[in-house]
């Protein structure tokens, strides 16, 4: 697998000769000004929850692209209105795409769009296919739920927030690569904003000390799992 992160907690994701893209939060956020969304590759468009900086360029990209959604019933039903096609899943539920197999898992957040719409349950995902398995865990809090996950996958990734404030923390962060039992964690969520800033470095080391790894992508920046 080959990973693009496009900031925020968007991830382009290159796998089984498709393209999956996370999250799309890009043309709204200015951190990202130098990416070009008509670049955008994308064949399914996974997305954790509705709020605003995970969902803002769904229909311009869908538009470019033709992709199809990958979300919870009520995320889906929403897109479905206006004429994009996607695939619902529950908590808990999985199904087999071209490309791998994703299954929705739980996360400890909120839901809406920015319109007021109602946004479901918000969720993570695991990704798993011949190349890797990983985890999605969208935005949320530290949770015992996450320990269900080794009884299931093993872990060649966790792409994890860190940012705090509305999510885990970096030290939660930790903790979280302890229940999901997978030391290599990439980092989310932080930097937009002045709520979510970390000391890159100081993170780092956090997770060093405890002899994991903490991988913190620049915009646009590459990464082969």
């Amino acid at each position: 697998m080959k990973l693009t992160y496009y900031g925020h907690s968007t991830l382009g994701i290159e796998t089984n000769g498709h393209h999956l893209l996370i999250d799309p939060f890009i043309s709204f956020n200015p951190a990202a000004a130098h990416i070009v969304l008509d670049n955008i590759k994308a064949d399914y468009i996974l997305i954790t929850h509705a709020h605003y900086d995970h969902v803002m360029d769904v229909e311009a990209i869908v538009q470019a692209t033709g992709a199809t959604l990958i979300s919870n019933f009520e995320i889906i039903t929403y897109y479905e209105k206006k004429g994009i096609k996607g695939h619902a899943l529950g908590l808990g539920g999985s199904f087999t795409f071209p490309f791998g197999t994703v299954k929705m898992v739980s996360a400890q957040h909120s839901s809406s769009f920015p319109d007021g719409a109602n946004g479901g349950n918000p969720a993570g995902f695991v990704l798993s296919n011949s190349e890797n398995t990983i985890y999605i865990a969208g935005d949320t809090a530290l949770t015992q739920d996450m320990k269900l996950i080794p009884l299931f996958f093993k872990l060649d990734l966790a792409i994890l927030p860190i940012g705090g404030n509305f999510t885990m923390d970096v030290q939660e962060a930790i903790y979280a690569s302890d229940f999901v039992a997978c030391n290599r964690v990439l980092g989310v969520h932080y930097d937009t904003a002045e709520l979510i800033q970390i000391d890159h470095d100081a993170s780092k080391k956090q997770f060093e000390e405890q002899g994991k790894e903490l991988i913190l992508l620049g915009i646009g920046e590459e990464f082969d799992i």
